[in-house]
């Protein structure tokens, strides 16, 4: 689901003069009050819905969002940086992107916006084989395949684990195969991919009748980064905190939902799914579910919390790997409202 952020400044330069063309529910301006008083905002999501959003509707369904004062409408992706682009461009007050991406983009383009939260506290992204192909680690890529969507990042995580258990990325053949990740594999086109996630590609591939192997990337040598983090730009940040805030507290409330009755909340989910473009399977999306409750709050990690520390270690893996050229302060990439 990642793209490279090579057309993100071109996007920032047309959505400035537009009201951004996303799908979703909007029915009157964002940021304005309709006639129920309440304050009108804007989501937009990393994928269409999924499990991983479930929360989202949750807090919808319940009125968290409406006991804050908010309507919050969702919106749909129509380009896969649309929650980084339409927030930066101030089209939207929130979306839900990826740790390293908005690192990049802060520290390359200086790309005016910051992480107000952190959805899951661990990487999701795994390299992900056939059964028959016996990959369960970077040792037994040597001579492989791998399928990719063509991101630099890819083969930045792809060229870490390699060099951390002693081999050299020139040991494996990179193959760009576009989204077409799954595919590539059960046609044997590739051995192996990075950028599926352990919480869709996974269960759907099984559900499909596919045996599996995968192994996680922060196991040889990646820093443990956040797979989703909500936005906001500076000037909501700096002029609209209280807000943010807001919507953070609700979010929340629904997360509790979900832990509580995961079932309820993913039949709420399910009522709101995108059949047209992305219709979902109960089975996987309750597998899904089931995989990301741990992961989006741990013993360690408060739903919604971040670290400085985890923001610093994937600037400098960043800086290491040479996707970016210099390293962006910890206060232009993150900020904590709730503490505040």
């Amino acid at each position: 689901m990642k793209k490279t952020l090579a057309l993100l400044l071109a996007a920032l330069m047309l959505l400035s003069g537009c009201s951004g063309g996303s799908a979703g529910d909007t029915d009157s301006a964002s940021g304005e009050a309709g006639d129920d008083g309440l304050r009108e905002i804007s989501v937009v999501l990393d994928w269409y819905p999924n499990a991983l959003h479930t929360f989202i509707y949750d807090a919808i369904a319940k009125g968290y969002y409406e006991e804050e004062g908010l309507k919050v409408n969702v919106q749909f992706p129509s380009n896969a940086n649309d929650a980084m682009s339409l927030v930066a461009a101030g089209q939207a007050e929130i979306g839900l992107y990826y740790q390293q991406d908005v690192i990049i983009a802060r520290a390359n383009q200086d790309v005016p916006v910051k992480s107000i939260g952190a959805v899951v506290q661990g990487p999701l992204n795994i390299v992900l084989s056939l059964a028959e192909k016996d990959i369960t680690s970077p040792e037994d890529l040597v001579g492989k395949t791998i399928g990719y969507a063509g991101t630099e990042l890819s083969e930045a995580l792809i060229r870490s684990i390699m060099a951390y258990v002693g081999a050299d990325s020139s040991d494996v053949e990179m193959i760009d195969v576009g989204f077409d990740l799954m595919s590539s594999m059960t046609t044997g086109n590739v051995d192996a991919t990075i950028g599926c996630l352990v919480n869709h590609e996974v269960p759907q591939m099984e559900e499909e009748g596919f045996d599996v192997n995968w192994f996680e990337l922060d196991d040889y040598g990646v820093p443990t980064y956040y797979e989703g983090v909500f936005l906001a730009s500076d000037d909501t940040i700096e002029n609209d905190a209280d807000m943010l805030r807001a919507f953070l507290r609700a979010s929340a409330k629904g997360f509790e939902d979900v832990k509580a009755d995961p079932a309820a909340a993913l039949r709420t989910l399910l009522d709101n799914q995108n059949e047209e473009n992305f219709p979902l399977s109960e089975t996987v999306e309750t597998e899904s579910l089931n995989t990301l409750l741990p992961m989006m709050e741990t013993s360690d990690a408060a739903f919604l919390s971040q670290s400085e520390a985890c923001w610093q270690e994937n600037i400098d893996w960043l800086l290491d790997q040479g996707l970016i050229d210099q390293a962006p302060a910890i206060s232009d990439v993150m900020v904590d409202l709730l503490a505040e």
